[in-house]
């Protein structure tokens, strides 16, 4: 097979050399015989010493006009030849032992690669090189012998001249077919070219069919973006991938706009995705059909008008058609339209043009009409339904006589207020002085006539002139029927007990989980253990600074009191109740954990954890957590684990998480949201409740997000508390309200309660009962029922039943801190004065 490839290759070789001496030989055969010789000569040696090849190159030709179609195989050999035309394989047949420049169809399809027998295939390679030799040495010597013109001669009168007549041999085709890409045209049907031959017409370069476009793609009219995740962009006519072309980034095509002149007039191809630069003659026409133009500027819309049918109105009509008998007779439907009309004009519902004329200049002119019923338009305000009559004036009274009794006279002190109350007048019992004349002739004019008179005509004119229907509703209907209080027991009524020992006001208080003692913190420096059953102080532990917040853990298995005192947040131990409770707690507290984990600066600089000194520990003091600004708040979470800190001049680090088993803090918040005032853990979910100075944000713990926003319409928060369930807050505010939000339902508050007189301190939700109380400034603790139930669709009922009203009031300040016991319906006050409070 390989011998075979090689033969063929030298056999197409040979016949390109001859297909080239053949064209250069007709061509130089006007200029001079002698010179032909040299050059035919020198090109044919050349040729037989040229050993170059296309392989690995496809070559297809392809053109509407062209005879012939090669199409070449990987190797670079022609693999068919295809001739276009009945007539075209006629005269190659016909002309096939004459002409010397001929291909024969079994040449063709030798190479065309069918298989045969390899000896059949040698002999026919063998006879093909022994032509293309003998083709050769004949031309060589036609060229010595100067034979050439009449060689050519003889070609053109065999070669019959007919319009459909095609290029002798391929080699011309060939040339042509060059020439027209070259050219960018195609060659006309009957159009005769420099050589004497006849082009083909195409008959669709005038139309609008498009079968004259040159589609490379044969996706068809798909939308292109099914081939984004693809690297090619369709396919050809020869089935083979159209691969795309490479894509630049952004920086590639601001360095094209700047050096590329032609950047503002390339477009993409979607169909093969290739860069197309406009000629001029595209930016041209795209311009004339941007202004509304005609796209061809050649063409006349101003041509002068043919005029099809004559303007000119005939003496003589077209048809001759006698009128029918009925076009003599009144038509029925004008008949009953003109009746219509005239019955509709002495009704009046249609009106003549000089009537509808005066109508127009009557309502041009000013209209003058009476505002109120007179007796003279009495007829006319009965017809109206329900008229309003004119408010009358009140009748004069004694203060009004020129001679009025002495006791309607001023004295001075009247005199005074009446005169002061100048800039005010409205405010004046009489609008005039009373005075008094001996008879009427001494009465002088009324300087305030005028001006009254003006104003009761603006009282006539401004007066409502519709009727109000007054609702008659009882109170009973708008108020909702609330449950007796009686119904609703058990709830505080009496004050129970008064805890005396602080001697400054005290500002925090905290239960006991089981309800056996209670905590409290002051402004003088102390802490205070209480049994509540009893009343008696236990413990007092002397702190170093005032003691803002109390908060015993919520977990019963640890014996811990938090307490913050200035800068601090003290741990302690209050050594009370169950000893072996007391001694786990310290041996829990004196192992320091090991940290794996590095802390950043941010938390080291903000938070210290210490163990107490021996001073301290002596007092139950077991862990000092030292914050860089004053604590206002602590919190536990429920477990017992998590303790969270408030510092409101802490800006993004107002509020810190503290974990009690780990020893280590972490700050929630990289920003500022405002000024925190209080915090609060949800009792289920991992949640945080942070209140601002006007809004209260939740977010989840777990996801680190921000779940939702509680909008409060309050100018400052004081506080806030959650319901056991965690679906309902309470909120309490500066400005004497208590919001009640329902978590589920929205972000506005579910019900605003303005319960109290002065600011609201504190609002605390019982943990069994359905009960919430409220602390004031007003010296009152109010109690209160909230029912949370299970069904959704039900709103709580809120209801408020006490007011209890025991402390005393110190400068603006009243109660300060309320807190429920955890098992009974009993409720601890903390005020100003000094003093705890328990009601029961």
């Amino acid at each position: 097979m390989a011998k075979k490839s090689t033969k063929r290759k030298a056999a197409e070789e040979k016949k390109e050399v001859v297909l080239k001496s053949k064209e250069e030989l007709s061509e130089e055969a006007e200029d001079s015989s002698e010179n032909e010789e040299e050059d035919l000569l020198q090109k044919v040696n050349e040729a037989d010493g040229d050993s170059t090849d296309d392989e690995g190159i496809e070559q297809n030709y392809h053109s509407d006009d062209s005879v012939l179609e090669f199409e070449s195989d990987d190797e670079g050999n022609f693999t068919s030849i295809k001739a276009k035309g009945a007539g075209e394989e006629e005269d190659d047949q016909e002309e096939g032992s004459d002409e010397e420049d001929s291909i024969d169809e079994a040449d063709i399809e030798d190479i065309s690669g069918e298989e045969e027998e390899e000896d059949a295939d040698d002999e026919e390679d063998d006879a093909e090189e022994e032509d293309s030799e003998d083709e050769v040495q004949t031309l060589k010597e036609k060229a010595k012998d100067n034979k050439v013109e009449e060689q050519i001669i003889k070609k053109k009168e065999k070669k019959p001249k007919t319009p459909s007549a095609k290029p002798a041999n391929a080699a011309k085709a060939l040339e042509d077919f060059n020439n027209e890409l070259n050219k960018g045209e195609k060659p006309k049907k009957g159009a005769t070219t420099a050589n004497g031959t006849s082009k083909q017409y195409n008959e669709y370069e005038n139309s609008d069919t498009s079968d004259e476009e040159d589609i490379r793609n044969t996706v068809g009219n798909i939308p292109m973006h099914w081939y984004d995740e693809y690297k090619h962009i369709g396919y050809d006519w020869d089935a083979k991938k159209i691969i795309k072309p490479p894509k630049g980034d952004q920086i590639d095509d601001f360095l094209r706009k700047i050096e590329d002149p032609n950047f503002w007039r390339t477009v993409k191809d979607p169909q093969t995705g290739q860069e197309v630069v406009l000629t001029d003659a595209d930016i041209e026409l795209i311009k004339r059909i941007n202004s509304s133009r005609i796209p061809n500027p050649e063409h006349n819309e101003y041509e002068p008008w043919i005029e099809w049918f004559t303007s000119e109105v005939e003496k003589m009509p077209i048809k001759n058609v006698p009128d029918h008998k009925r076009s003599f007779l009144p038509s029925v439907s004008e008949k009953k339209k003109v009746g219509r009309m005239v019955h509709a004009l002495k009704m009046g519902w249609m009106k003549t043009m000089e009537e509808l004329e005066k109508e127009k200049q009557a309502k041009r002119g000013p209209k003058f009409y009476m505002l109120w019923e007179t007796d003279t338009s009495r007829e006319q305000m009965r017809r109206i339904h329900d008229p309003v009559s004119a408010p009358k004036r009140d009748l004069p009274g004694h203060a009004e006589s020129y001679n009025p009794p002495p006791e309607y006279l001023f004295d001075e002190k009247e005199q005074k207020e009446w005169l002061k109350l100048k800039d005010e007048p409205h405010k004046r019992k009489l609008h005039f002085m009373p005075q008094k004349y001996r008879s009427l002739r001494e009465v002088p004019a009324y300087p305030r006539y005028l001006r009254e008179r003006f104003l009761r005509c603006l009282d006539l004119y401004l007066c409502p002139r519709t009727r109000r229907v007054k609702l008659n509703i009882d109170a009973e209907y708008l108020i909702p029927k609330l449950p007796s209080p009686k119904d609703l027991q058990p709830f505080p009524t009496v004050e129970s007990l008064v805890y005396k020992g602080h001697t400054d006001l005290v500002r925090s208080v905290s239960v006991e989980p089981k309800g056996e003692y209670m905590v409290s913190g002051s402004d003088d420096k102390t802490v205070k253990i209480w049994e509540i059953a009893t009343g008696r102080c236990i413990r007092t532990i002397e702190t170093d600074d005032v003691v803002r917040c109390v908060a015993w853990c919520p977990n019963p298995k640890l014996a811990i009191i938090a307490v913050a005192s200035g800068n601090r947040l003290l741990l302690i131990n209050p050594k009370v109740g169950d000893k072996m409770l007391v001694k786990k707690t310290d041996d829990l507290l004196a192992e320091a954990p090991q940290i794996d984990t590095l802390e950043s600066d941010r938390i080291k600089t903000a938070v210290q954890w210490a163990t107490a000194e021996p001073a301290e520990q002596e007092k139950g003091v077991r862990l000092v957590i030292t914050h860089f600004k004053p604590i206002r708040q602590v919190t536990w979470h429920g477990r017992g684990d998590y303790i969270a800190s408030v510092m409101p001049e802490g800006a993004n680090r107002s509020a810190i998480i503290h974990q009690l088993s780990k020893r280590r803090s972490q700050i929630p918040f990289a920003k500022s949201k405002g000024l925190i005032q209080c915090v609060l853990f949800h009792p289920i979910k991992p949640c945080l409740f942070v209140a601002t100075q006007h809004n209260v944000r939740i977010y989840d713990l777990v996801k680190q997000e921000l779940i939702k926003k509680l909008l409060t319409n309050s100018k400052w928060i004081s506080g806030m508390s959650i319901h056991p369930k965690g679906d309902n807050l309470l909120v309490s505010t500066y400005d004497k309200k208590i919001l009640w939000f329902d978590l589920d339902l929205s972000t506005k508050p579910y019900q605003t309660m303005r319960l109290h007189k002065n600011a609201v301190r504190s609002v605390a939700f019982h943990l069994r009962y359905p009960l919430f109380a409220s602390a004031s400034d007003d010296q009152s603790v109010i109690v209160s029922h909230g029912m949370v139930y299970n069904d959704l669709l039900q709103n709580p009922l809120i209801v408020p039943l006490k007011k209890l009203q025991t402390h005393e009031k110190v400068e603006e300040f009243g109660v300060l801190d309320v807190c429920w016991h955890p098992v009974q319906p009993w409720i601890f006050s903390t005020g100003a004065d000094q003093t705890i409070r328990l009601y029961t």
